[in-house]
């Protein structure tokens, strides 16, 4: 299956990807990822990506949409593939219907993550993050601290993080909804959009999406 992943910060988006491409044996395809790789191995399109961030602009279209036709066109995606956060706007869209088009393919779902705003700030701006290492995260409701702002791991202290913030999130949230919904109303004109609510468990998320997913598959 060729699909299209898309959900609002703190919707887990990234977990679930991971769940479903190994579900469905296909590769997960994040803009971040490809990012990354390209910079870190200093490709001609890392280089000139690079150059662009350096200089605090954004990263042009064309270079992402070349990253992203690179990727795909590797041997372990020919048989599908999963993209997480390309296409960012519409352009970006069309141009994947243009590049698929002409390897004769399409996509077969665009899986959308629902989640109620006030639940997306609940989840991001309840983060904590201890200062002596990042990859220890606690949550004030979800997976609070042993004791209030210590670290259950290494005992450093918990923090927010800036972009964590109550104000932050939702200003996230509208840059969001403003990039995507022309996006998602691109894809429900082709009838490729199906809804999903990612509230719950991961695996009952995960259980909903295979669901949805199985029904676009056999249309």
């Amino acid at each position: 299956m060729r699909i299209v992943l898309v959900g609002p910060p703190g919707a887990g988006k990234g977990t679930q990807a991971a769940f479903l491409a190994k579900n469905l044996s296909i590769p997960h395809i994040s803009t971040g990822d490809l990012f990354r790789a390209n910079i870190s191995q200093q490709t001609d399109l890392g280089k000139l990506a690079k150059s662009y961030m350096d200089a605090g602009n954004l990263v042009p279209d064309e270079v992402t949409i070349a990253m992203a036709k690179d990727r795909m066109e590797q041997p372990d995606a020919q048989g599908g593939f999963l993209l997480d956060g390309f296409p960012r706007n519409a352009q970006q869209a069309v141009a994947l219907d243009e590049m698929l088009s002409a390897e004769g393919m399409k996509l077969d779902a665009v899986l959308d993550l629902e989640v109620p705003e006030d639940e997306v700030v609940k989840r991001i701006a309840g983060r904590r993050v201890c200062r002596n290492d990042s990859a220890h995260v606690f949550h004030v409701s979800y997976k609070p601290a042993e004791q209030e702002g210590v670290c259950d791991v290494c005992g450093g202290e918990l923090y927010q993080r800036d972009d964590d913030s109550e104000d932050t999130v939702r200003k996230r949230l509208e840059i969001y909804d403003t990039q995507t919904e022309p996006i998602i109303d691109y894809y429900k004109a082709q009838g490729l959009v199906v809804t999903i609510s990612a509230l719950g468990k991961v695996d009952e998320v995960t259980a909903r999406a295979m669901q949805v997913l199985g029904k676009a598959d056999d249309q």
